[in-house]
């Protein structure tokens, strides 16, 4: 491969959340073992060049006063959707920046609902989403997606069009790719969800930060192009964040076609005069979007996928009792624990514990509204999945081990 996937990096003392804490109180690693971050959804691989590259080419001029986004952002969202989604008619006038997807959700919730109006949203359910809506003071009503036979995710449509109806719901907040899930939605599953949209008039606010991180058989379909119905009723939220690894960052943007929709939301985002790009936020993203991000993104999810096969095949081989759906993008797995805990009378609280002192550092479910979850990440060298399956098989889910 042209870029580095492999190097482990040693992230202690750069600012990095995901070595410098443990999300769980009082957990702790053991003597004589390593950390392996796997929870908090960002990536242990190097950043793309070209956007280092643009980053300290900017720091070269010594100023950093008042500016505008420029052309070349614009046209750097407009040609990466053109190329990877094949997106067709999106305008400057399209597109708005956002310091987050969670404040464009924020903003967009409070635009078309009122303190004590109920949100629809899809369980398992991403944890931002949660606290941002209970924030506002709205309320929540979740629709749980179904494994099939074959173990995928889906939607249940009568039970969401039950919902929609019993609670007067007209704004959604919908996941595509769907974090925790890992599901890519076809373009069926999407038509079906927006017919029922359109029948109980909601505007539809879709988070697609994760649109270009699929795996090999799997395409994102942007919601806004399933029809011109979708186009006018979706708010679509993006950020090169999750990409390219470039949270600390900060910066998304909102794609909105109908002007009422962009008016209200970018009203709500602009009261407080705080939703504004910083300038090496801009020149990031431009950098991210060259043609040496499409090159490199393309590796990368040869890299995720790997990293997917092994875990899965791994944990459904070795780990009795634990299921879970293989993702078909993100690089989080969503691992059901129920039958374990159950049958070795162990809380989830101390399956956790027990993978955190062998180090590693995995995520509580059940804030994703997973009572028995896990969440899991894979973006990290191939090498250390490795590690952290291995760590788990010997000293957390051993028999032996678990009688101790």
């Amino acid at each position: 491969m042209k870029y580095d996937f492999t190097t482990i990096m040693d992230r202690a003392g750069h600012d990095a959340e995901a070595v410098e804490h443990i999300p769980m109180k009082g957990a702790q690693v053991k003597d004589g073992f390593s950390r392996i971050p796997m929870w908090v959804a960002d990536m242990n691989f190097p950043t793309l060049p070209s956007i280092l590259e643009a980053i300290e080419d900017r720091l070269k001029h010594p100023h950093f006063g008042y500016f505008r986004l420029s052309n070349q952002y614009y046209e750097s969202i407009i040609n990466w959707h053109k190329d990877r989604f094949d997106v067709t008619g999106m305008g400057r006038a399209d597109i708005g920046y956002e310091n987050g997807v969670l404040g464009c959700v924020s903003s967009s919730v409070q635009a078309f609902t009122a303190p004590g109006e109920a949100v629809l949203l899809h369980s398992p359910t991403y944890i931002g989403f949660t606290k941002t809506i209970e924030n506002i003071g709205r309320k929540i009503v979740l629709s749980d997606l179904k494994r099939d036979a074959d173990g995928v995710w889906r939607m249940d449509y009568e039970d969401m069009e039950r919902k929609l109806r019993k609670h007067h719901i007209h704004c959604v907040i919908f996941c595509s790719p769907h974090n925790p899930a890992g599901r890519v939605w076809k373009r069926g599953e999407l038509e079906k969800a927006m017919e029922l949209y359109k029948k109980y008039d909601c505007v539809v606010i879709s988070d697609e930060i994760w649109a270009d991180l699929t795996m090999p058989g799997h395409t994102h379909i942007p919601l806004q192009t399933i029809s011109e119905e979708a186009r006018n009723r979706t708010i679509g939220v993006y950020a090169p964040s999750k990409t390219f690894n470039l949270a600390g960052l900060t910066g998304a943007y909102h794609v909105i076609y109908n002007s009422y929709l962009r008016d209200r939301v970018e009203k709500l985002s602009g009261a407080s005069h705080y939703n504004s790009c910083n300038v090496l936020s801009m020149h990031a993203l431009v950098g991210a979007y060259k043609p040496e991000g499409r090159e490199w993104v393309d590796e990368l999810r040869e890299v995720l996928n790997e990293n997917i096969e092994y875990a899965y095949n791994y944990i459904t081989s070795h780990f009795e009792g634990v299921s879970l759906a293989k993702p078909e993008g993100t690089y989080m797995l969503f691992l059901d624990c129920r039958q374990w805990c159950v049958e070795h009378q162990k809380t989830l609280e101390e399956l956790l514990r027990a993978g955190i002192e062998v180090g590693v550092i995995w995520q509580d479910g059940r804030p994703f509204h997973g009572e028995y979850s896990i969440r899991l990440n894979l973006a990290l060298s191939y090498e250390l999945v490795k590690e952290a399956m291995e760590r788990l098989d010997k000293y957390v889910f051993a028999e032996e081990t678990i009688q101790k």
